[in-house]
Protein backbone atom coordinates (compact mmCIF):
# COMPACT_ATOMS: atom_id res chain seq x y z
CA UNK A 1 0.00 0.00 0.00
CA UNK A 2 1.01 3.64 -0.48
CA UNK A 3 1.14 5.91 2.31
CA UNK A 4 1.44 8.88 0.78
CA UNK A 5 -1.09 9.80 -2.16
CA UNK A 6 -0.81 12.06 -4.65
CA UNK A 7 -4.22 13.42 -5.10
CA UNK A 8 -4.96 15.18 -9.32
CA UNK A 9 -8.00 16.18 -10.15
CA UNK A 10 -9.16 16.60 -13.94
CA UNK A 11 -11.52 19.20 -13.87
CA UNK A 12 -13.44 19.56 -17.10
CA UNK A 13 -12.36 17.29 -19.85
CA UNK A 14 -13.34 17.12 -23.78
CA UNK A 15 -16.00 14.65 -23.36
CA UNK A 16 -19.81 15.22 -24.30
CA UNK A 17 -20.67 16.25 -20.58
CA UNK A 18 -21.63 19.98 -21.27
CA UNK A 19 -25.67 20.26 -20.18
CA UNK A 20 -25.87 16.86 -18.36
CA UNK A 21 -24.08 18.66 -15.32
CA UNK A 22 -25.80 22.10 -14.55
CA UNK A 23 -22.21 23.71 -13.39
CA UNK A 24 -19.70 22.26 -15.56
CA UNK A 25 -16.56 24.23 -15.65
CA UNK A 26 -16.59 25.37 -19.17
CA UNK A 27 -15.28 28.93 -19.50
CA UNK A 28 -11.66 29.49 -18.25
CA UNK A 29 -12.80 31.40 -15.25
CA UNK A 30 -14.65 28.65 -14.15
CA UNK A 31 -12.09 26.22 -15.36
CA UNK A 32 -9.28 27.97 -13.57
CA UNK A 33 -11.69 28.53 -10.05
CA UNK A 34 -12.46 24.74 -9.98
CA UNK A 35 -9.10 24.16 -10.59
CA UNK A 36 -8.04 26.27 -7.89
CA UNK A 37 -11.49 25.04 -5.27
CA UNK A 38 -9.73 21.41 -6.25
CA UNK A 39 -6.50 22.71 -5.14
CA UNK A 40 -7.21 23.91 -1.57
CA UNK A 41 -9.74 20.69 -1.19
CA UNK A 42 -6.17 18.76 -1.13
CA UNK A 43 -5.45 17.88 -4.70
CA UNK A 44 -2.04 18.78 -5.58
CA UNK A 45 -2.02 17.96 -9.22
CA UNK A 46 -4.89 19.52 -11.45
CA UNK A 47 -5.27 18.18 -15.05
CA UNK A 48 -6.59 20.46 -17.40
CA UNK A 49 -8.52 21.05 -20.72
CA UNK A 50 -10.00 23.59 -22.68
CA UNK A 51 -13.40 24.36 -23.64
CA UNK A 52 -15.45 26.17 -26.63
CA UNK A 53 -17.08 29.07 -24.26
CA UNK A 54 -20.00 29.16 -26.74
CA UNK A 55 -20.38 25.44 -27.49
CA UNK A 56 -19.24 23.69 -24.43
CA UNK A 57 -16.98 21.34 -26.53
CA UNK A 58 -13.72 20.44 -25.81
CA UNK A 59 -10.90 23.43 -27.46
CA UNK A 60 -7.25 23.29 -28.23
CA UNK A 61 -7.60 27.25 -28.69
CA UNK A 62 -3.84 28.36 -27.08
CA UNK A 63 -5.68 31.90 -25.61
CA UNK A 64 -7.69 29.07 -23.72
CA UNK A 65 -5.31 27.55 -21.94
CA UNK A 66 -3.40 30.74 -21.26
CA UNK A 67 -6.56 32.14 -19.80
CA UNK A 68 -6.50 29.16 -17.63
CA UNK A 69 -3.11 28.74 -16.59
CA UNK A 70 -2.93 32.33 -15.85
CA UNK A 71 -5.64 32.39 -13.89
CA UNK A 72 -4.11 29.65 -11.62
CA UNK A 73 -0.34 30.47 -10.95
CA UNK A 74 -1.67 34.11 -10.01
CA UNK A 75 -4.42 32.92 -7.39
CA UNK A 76 -1.40 32.76 -4.73
CA UNK A 77 -2.35 29.05 -4.23
CA UNK A 78 0.74 26.30 -5.32
CA UNK A 79 -0.48 23.45 -7.04
CA UNK A 80 1.13 21.49 -10.05
CA UNK A 81 -0.27 21.91 -13.50
CA UNK A 82 -0.76 19.45 -15.95
CA UNK A 83 -2.01 20.14 -19.08
CA UNK A 84 -3.94 17.56 -21.55
CA UNK A 85 -1.47 17.50 -25.21
CA UNK A 86 -4.54 15.03 -26.29
CA UNK A 87 -6.72 17.31 -28.68
CA UNK A 88 -6.40 16.83 -32.39
CA UNK A 89 -5.93 13.08 -32.22
CA UNK A 90 -10.00 12.40 -33.07
CA UNK A 91 -11.28 10.69 -36.19
CA UNK A 92 -15.05 10.10 -36.96
CA UNK A 93 -14.74 7.14 -39.81
CA UNK A 94 -17.36 7.41 -42.60
CA UNK A 95 -20.52 5.00 -42.09
CA UNK A 96 -20.77 1.97 -43.90
CA UNK A 97 -19.53 1.22 -47.32
CA UNK A 98 -17.55 5.46 -47.01
CA UNK A 99 -15.33 5.35 -44.40
CA UNK A 100 -13.19 8.29 -45.95
CA UNK A 101 -15.92 10.45 -45.56
CA UNK A 102 -15.11 11.36 -42.11
CA UNK A 103 -17.79 12.44 -39.93
CA UNK A 104 -17.97 15.91 -38.25
CA UNK A 105 -16.46 14.85 -35.23
CA UNK A 106 -12.90 14.05 -36.78
CA UNK A 107 -10.27 17.00 -35.28
CA UNK A 108 -7.01 15.20 -36.63
CA UNK A 109 -3.50 17.37 -36.22
CA UNK A 110 0.09 16.36 -35.66
CA UNK A 111 2.07 15.89 -32.96
CA UNK A 112 3.90 18.95 -32.57
CA UNK A 113 0.51 20.66 -33.22
CA UNK A 114 -0.95 19.04 -30.02
CA UNK A 115 1.35 20.22 -27.99
CA UNK A 116 1.36 24.17 -29.09
CA UNK A 117 -0.15 25.43 -26.03
CA UNK A 118 2.16 23.46 -23.82
CA UNK A 119 5.31 25.07 -25.82
CA UNK A 120 3.69 28.11 -25.55
CA UNK A 121 2.67 27.97 -21.57
CA UNK A 122 5.56 25.34 -20.44
CA UNK A 123 3.14 23.64 -17.52
CA UNK A 124 5.12 21.33 -15.26
CA UNK A 125 3.43 18.24 -16.54
CA UNK A 126 1.28 17.26 -20.29
CA UNK A 127 0.22 14.23 -20.88
CA UNK A 128 1.03 12.10 -23.87
CA UNK A 129 -1.97 9.32 -24.95
CA UNK A 130 0.19 6.61 -25.55
CA UNK A 131 -1.73 4.75 -28.91
CA UNK A 132 -4.62 4.64 -30.90
CA UNK A 133 -8.30 3.56 -28.78
CA UNK A 134 -11.73 2.80 -30.12
CA UNK A 135 -13.54 5.20 -28.22
CA UNK A 136 -17.23 4.15 -27.26
CA UNK A 137 -19.56 2.70 -29.42
CA UNK A 138 -19.83 3.93 -33.30
CA UNK A 139 -16.88 4.86 -35.70
CA UNK A 140 -14.72 7.17 -33.15
CA UNK A 141 -11.49 6.61 -32.45
CA UNK A 142 -8.25 8.04 -31.03
CA UNK A 143 -5.41 8.15 -33.15
CA UNK A 144 -1.81 8.01 -31.82
CA UNK A 145 0.73 5.82 -34.08
CA UNK A 146 4.01 4.88 -32.87
CA UNK A 147 6.20 7.70 -34.76
CA UNK A 148 3.49 10.49 -33.69
CA UNK A 149 3.92 9.48 -30.32
CA UNK A 150 7.59 8.95 -30.22
CA UNK A 151 7.64 12.95 -32.54
CA UNK A 152 5.95 13.92 -29.31
CA UNK A 153 7.93 12.64 -26.51
CA UNK A 154 10.83 14.12 -28.20
CA UNK A 155 9.36 17.81 -28.34
CA UNK A 156 8.20 16.90 -24.72
CA UNK A 157 12.12 16.41 -23.38
CA UNK A 158 12.97 19.32 -25.71
CA UNK A 159 10.32 21.68 -23.83
CA UNK A 160 11.19 20.50 -20.03
CA UNK A 161 8.09 19.36 -19.10
CA UNK A 162 7.39 15.81 -17.63
CA UNK A 163 5.24 13.43 -19.50
CA UNK A 164 2.31 12.12 -18.12
CA UNK A 165 1.99 8.45 -20.38
CA UNK A 166 -1.47 8.13 -20.55
CA UNK A 167 -2.16 4.54 -20.79
CA UNK A 168 -6.02 3.21 -22.14
CA UNK A 169 -5.12 -0.38 -22.98
CA UNK A 170 -2.29 -3.29 -22.33
CA UNK A 171 -0.69 -2.30 -25.74
CA UNK A 172 0.10 1.31 -24.70
CA UNK A 173 2.01 0.19 -21.60
CA UNK A 174 4.13 -1.79 -23.87
CA UNK A 175 4.90 0.75 -26.12
CA UNK A 176 6.03 3.15 -23.58
CA UNK A 177 8.15 0.25 -22.33
CA UNK A 178 9.57 0.65 -25.92
CA UNK A 179 10.20 3.72 -25.81
CA UNK A 180 12.32 3.48 -22.84
CA UNK A 181 14.09 1.15 -24.70
CA UNK A 182 15.16 3.52 -27.63
CA UNK A 183 15.95 6.26 -24.88
CA UNK A 184 13.08 8.77 -25.45
CA UNK A 185 11.70 7.82 -21.85
CA UNK A 186 12.49 6.67 -18.32
CA UNK A 187 11.52 5.70 -15.48
CA UNK A 188 11.01 9.11 -14.34
CA UNK A 189 7.66 9.85 -16.32
CA UNK A 190 4.32 9.61 -14.52
CA UNK A 191 2.17 6.27 -15.50
CA UNK A 192 -1.61 7.14 -15.72
CA UNK A 193 -3.56 4.13 -15.86
CA UNK A 194 -7.62 4.83 -17.38
CA UNK A 195 -9.74 2.43 -16.44
CA UNK A 196 -13.20 1.86 -17.71
CA UNK A 197 -13.51 3.91 -20.90
CA UNK A 198 -15.05 1.62 -23.73
CA UNK A 199 -13.39 -0.26 -25.40
CA UNK A 200 -10.01 0.31 -23.24
CA UNK A 201 -8.64 -1.84 -19.79
CA UNK A 202 -11.65 -2.58 -17.67
CA UNK A 203 -11.78 -1.18 -14.12
CA UNK A 204 -10.86 -4.69 -12.84
CA UNK A 205 -8.01 -5.01 -10.36
CA UNK A 206 -6.46 -7.92 -11.61
CA UNK A 207 -5.84 -5.70 -14.85
CA UNK A 208 -4.48 -3.03 -13.06
CA UNK A 209 -1.84 -5.65 -11.09
CA UNK A 210 -0.71 -7.23 -14.30
CA UNK A 211 0.07 -3.49 -15.72
CA UNK A 212 2.05 -2.56 -12.43
CA UNK A 213 4.29 -5.65 -12.48
CA UNK A 214 5.43 -4.65 -16.31
CA UNK A 215 6.30 -1.53 -14.99
CA UNK A 216 10.31 -0.26 -14.39
CA UNK A 217 11.62 0.14 -11.13
CA UNK A 218 10.65 3.05 -8.87
CA UNK A 219 8.19 3.85 -11.45
CA UNK A 220 5.60 6.40 -10.09
CA UNK A 221 2.51 5.24 -10.98
CA UNK A 222 -1.54 6.54 -10.58
CA UNK A 223 -4.73 5.47 -11.75
CA UNK A 224 -8.71 6.01 -12.39
CA UNK A 225 -11.58 4.44 -13.27
CA UNK A 226 -14.49 6.21 -14.83
CA UNK A 227 -18.50 6.77 -13.49
CA UNK A 228 -19.12 4.89 -10.31
CA UNK A 229 -16.24 3.44 -10.07
CA UNK A 230 -14.49 6.70 -9.53
CA UNK A 231 -14.40 6.16 -5.79
CA UNK A 232 -13.88 2.59 -5.27
CA UNK A 233 -10.82 2.79 -7.53
CA UNK A 234 -8.87 5.55 -5.01
CA UNK A 235 -9.14 2.81 -2.16
CA UNK A 236 -7.55 0.30 -5.27
CA UNK A 237 -5.09 2.33 -6.47
CA UNK A 238 -3.59 2.83 -3.11
CA UNK A 239 -3.69 -0.73 -2.11
CA UNK A 240 -1.68 -1.84 -4.96
CA UNK A 241 0.71 1.64 -3.84
CA UNK A 242 -0.07 3.84 -6.72
CA UNK A 243 -1.61 7.24 -6.38
CA UNK A 244 -5.18 8.48 -7.67
CA UNK A 245 -6.86 10.66 -9.87
CA UNK A 246 -10.64 12.00 -9.11
CA UNK A 247 -12.40 15.03 -11.17
CA UNK A 248 -15.44 16.18 -13.00
CA UNK A 249 -13.61 14.32 -16.47
CA UNK A 250 -14.16 11.15 -15.43
CA UNK A 251 -17.53 10.98 -12.80
CA UNK A 252 -20.06 14.11 -12.57
CA UNK A 253 -21.79 12.88 -9.25
CA UNK A 254 -21.00 12.47 -5.74
CA UNK A 255 -23.21 9.97 -4.94
CA UNK A 256 -26.47 8.80 -6.90
CA UNK A 257 -28.26 11.86 -8.20
CA UNK A 258 -26.42 14.53 -6.90
CA UNK A 259 -24.00 16.13 -9.08
CA UNK A 260 -20.68 16.65 -7.53
CA UNK A 261 -17.75 19.83 -7.57
CA UNK A 262 -14.73 18.79 -8.16
CA UNK A 263 -13.49 20.22 -4.38
CA UNK A 264 -16.11 17.79 -3.27
CA UNK A 265 -14.87 14.79 -5.54
CA UNK A 266 -11.56 15.88 -4.02
CA UNK A 267 -12.92 15.86 -0.45
CA UNK A 268 -14.12 12.51 -0.34
CA UNK A 269 -11.07 10.93 -2.18
CA UNK A 270 -8.93 12.63 0.89
CA UNK A 271 -11.36 11.08 2.85
CA UNK A 272 -10.87 7.70 1.82
CA UNK A 273 -7.15 7.95 1.83
CA UNK A 274 -7.04 8.88 5.34
CA UNK A 275 -9.12 6.69 6.68
CA UNK A 276 -6.87 3.96 4.90
CA UNK A 277 -4.22 5.69 7.04
CA UNK A 278 -2.22 7.29 4.57
CA UNK A 279 -1.33 11.27 4.20
CA UNK A 280 -1.90 13.55 1.19
CA UNK A 281 1.36 14.84 -0.58
CA UNK A 282 1.56 18.63 -0.66
CA UNK A 283 2.44 20.40 -3.85
CA UNK A 284 5.77 20.95 -2.74
CA UNK A 285 5.98 17.36 -2.07
CA UNK A 286 4.52 16.47 -4.92
CA UNK A 287 7.53 18.31 -6.81
CA UNK A 288 10.18 16.38 -4.83
CA UNK A 289 8.49 13.04 -5.69
CA UNK A 290 8.72 13.79 -9.54
CA UNK A 291 11.55 15.95 -9.72
CA UNK A 292 9.56 18.84 -10.68
CA UNK A 293 11.06 22.44 -11.38
CA UNK A 294 7.85 24.91 -9.98
CA UNK A 295 7.11 27.36 -12.77
CA UNK A 296 5.88 30.87 -12.50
Amino acid sequence: MNNEAVITCAITGAADAFGKHPDLPVTPEQIANSAIDAAKAGASIVHCHVRNPETGKGSRDVNLYKEVVDRIRSSGVDVVINLTAGMGGDLEIGAGSNPLEFGASTDLIGPIERLAHVEELLPEICTLDCGTLNFGDGDYTYIATPNQLRTGIQKINELGVRPELEIFDSGHLWFTLRLIEEGLTDASAMWQFCHGIPWGMPAEPAVLQSLISMLPEGAFWTSFAISRMQMPWVAQSLLLGGHVRVGLEDNLYLERGVFASNAQLVEKARNIVELMGASIATPERTREILNLIKRD
